[in-house]
């Protein structure tokens, strides 16, 4: 009972971090790695269907709520979530034979770069300012798309905040807005996942519901607070979020964890 409570508590934090900025795989993939007899794809695979509760009501949150200018925008999510869609389900099938901690030092390096790129640039997602345009925004978008969706269902964790600042970084999209279409391609990108580890038994069904539910709750507090609070709020959960993922992977690349 105790390891469930847990479980619960941390799908609710996760749909909230995911919501706001993503990264909520930091703190739900740990926590399932906890249960006894859990393999890490059945872990990953179960993160999945709890993380696609969350993000679904999280961008219909967004697209009911935010300002006009701040939700997803249609023309760089639709291309990004198709091309996700099926990155994320090659990198799931490749997901029960290449070892995560193979990818765990590149992942760490590239978490590194945003964060200094971040706090090095303290205006940058303040408001959206388009970088690219028609044809070429779409093939940015979607190439973004195929290679986040892979990494997601490959490994998992920082998906959402590796796509956040990618619409930020590459389009030039503001926090906000970058939050509310990366919740769109998020959503893909775990039912791409989930269309490749469902058939093979990997998903722990019980349990994954159980924390689907308490993940929609808390993407739907955290899609409100971020409309309410608007892109420097974002950035600063942005900050810390990828400043978590530094350490929790350092440390494991390092084998202090």
């Amino acid at each position: 009972m105790g390891t469930v409570l847990l479980l619960v508590l941390a799908a609710a934090t996760a749909g909230w971090v995911d919501a706001v900025v993503g990264g909520g795989g930091l703190v739900q993939l740990p926590a399932l790695l906890l249960v006894p007899g859990i393999a890490p794809v059945q872990a990953l695979a179960t993160n999945k269907l709890a993380g696609i509760a969350g993000t679904s009501v999280s961008a219909a949150t967004y697209l009911r709520h935010a300002p006009p200018g701040s939700r997803p925008s249609v023309r760089t999510a639709v291309p990004m979530a198709l091309l996700a869609l099926a990155g994320a389900a090659g990198g799931a099938a490749l997901a029960s034979s290449l070892p995560g901690a193979a990818l765990e030092p590149l992942v760490l390096a590239a978490l590194l770069v945003v964060l200094v790129v971040v706090v090095a640039r303290p205006r940058l997602g303040e408001t959206t300012t388009q970088r690219l345009h028609g044809a070429r925004e779409v093939a940015a978008a979607a190439a973004l798309g195929a290679v986040l969706g892979a990494y997601d269902g490959l490994l998992g964790p920082g998906t959402g905040t590796f796509l956040v600042f990618a619409l930020v970084g590459v389009l030039g999209l503001a926090f906000l807005r970058a939050t509310a279409t990366a919740k769109v391609v998020n959503v893909a990108t775990n039912l791409g996942a989930l269309l490749v580890f469902a058939p093979q038994g990997h998903v722990v069904w019980g349990l994954g519901l159980l924390m689907a539910a308490a993940n929609v709750l808390g993407g739907y507090v955290g899609a409100r607070t971020a409309v309410a609070r608007g892109s420097r709020f974002v950035r600063v959960v942005f900050l810390v979020v990828v400043s978590a993922l530094v350490l929790r992977l350092g440390a494991d690349v390092l084998g202090l964890a």
